[in-house]
């Protein structure tokens, strides 16, 4: 079965065709990030907008790539949420508009589940039961993982998510938008030990995380401190190792307390080279395994609202002619495959 997948939750178009017997066929991927970095963030109009524009020639560009016509596709699957409604619409509206038109069946698509699933792209993809953790700009969550479409959410944050607090930090450093890869580099240049930040909710029991209290940390920090290169990479350095530290001890927590030693990490934020070493670090020492989507699957693409598209349309789901976007969708509602 051929899946076309179609991804325009935020700010980056995301288009592939997935096999399901012989994997990921083509993807291509269109950035928004130059367009929004004029402003500091993304703006939803120019969002959507954008994704208008870009959504038929790469959908094109990936068949041609992948060498098929629209008669060899036998599924569409589109993010359907959470994300910006105007840009979830596009991809919802052109989906469900080509399935009908090609006729073929179409599936809606859950964001965080496709981040969720993204690692079984790979050659060697982990096995079920797992403990996924999704880091990504507006989540962070913990979710044990039984079966596809069977999660039971274990903590998540309540208040800014770990992306969230990593672009709004790079910002007050002046370090622009996306602000979160640029502070990891940043960091990298950063004494440790010179702050010392909090690491919180870590200090009492449970597995849900809350970052504004770190982000405040921050603002105090740098409004303090003298204003250099050097001292704002040392913050940088004090806040990614307690971002990492907090997301490692949750991890390890949710793995105690479940019994499940193979771990996931997926989202944006699973790039980050430090939160990598950790977690590998911690696996090893659990005796278990550590599993990450290769870093152009961990911003949002195509091919994994593909892939868990295809899982759908395998299981027999599909969606009537009226079509839906859902800026926010609860992930356990979701029902197992």
């Amino acid at each position: 079965m051929r899946i076309l997948g179609i991804e325009s939750s935020c700010d980056e178009t995301g288009i592939a065709v997935y096999d399901s017997e012989h994997g990921l066929l083509a993807h291509a991927l269109h950035s928004q990030v130059d367009m929004h970095a004029v402003y500091g963030g993304v703006v939803p109009e120019l969002a959507s907008r954008d994704h208008v524009r870009r959504v038929i020639p790469l959908i094109k560009s990936v068949l041609q790539e992948a060498g098929l016509s629209s008669s060899d596709i036998k599924g569409i699957a589109y993010t359907a949420g959470p994300g910006l409604i105007g840009a979830l619409l596009v991809g919802v509206a052109v989906g469900r508009s080509l399935a009908y038109g090609w006729g073929i069946p179409a599936v809606a698509v859950h964001h965080m589940e496709a981040h969720l699933l993204a690692p079984m792209l790979e050659a060697n993809p982990p096995r079920f039961p797992f403990i996924a953790l999704l880091v990504s700009g507006g989540h962070t969550q913990l979710v044990q993982v039984n079966r596809p479409g069977d999660y039971v959410m274990l903590g998540e944050s309540l208040d800014d998510a770990a992306g969230e607090a990593f672009d709004k930090t790079a910002k007050l450093l002046g370090l622009g938008y996306p602000g979160g890869p640029a502070l990891s580099a940043l960091a990298d240049k950063g004494k440790p030990g010179r702050f010392e930040f909090p690491r919180p909710m870590t200090g009492r029991p449970g597995l849900d995380f809350s970052f504004s209290g770190l982000k405040t940390h921050a603002v105090n920090t740098i409004h303090r401190e003298d204003d250099n290169q050097q001292t704002h990479a040392d913050i940088a350095r004090a806040f990614v190792d307690a971002v990492v530290d907090t997301l490692t001890i949750k991890c390890r927590r949710a793995m105690e307390e479940t019994g499940i030693n193979t771990l996931i990490a997926a989202g944006g934020v699973s790039a980050n080279r430090q939160l990598r070493e950790q977690l590998h670090g911690l696996t090893k020492k659990m005796g278990g395994r550590v599993y990450f989507p290769r870093p152009e699957f961990c911003t949002d693409n195509g091919a994994m609202i593909a892939y868990a598209g295809c899982l759908k349309l395998q299981a027999g789901k599909t969606e009537p002619l009226s079509f839906y976007a859902r800026p926010r969708w609860p992930m356990m509602e979701l029902n197992a495959v």
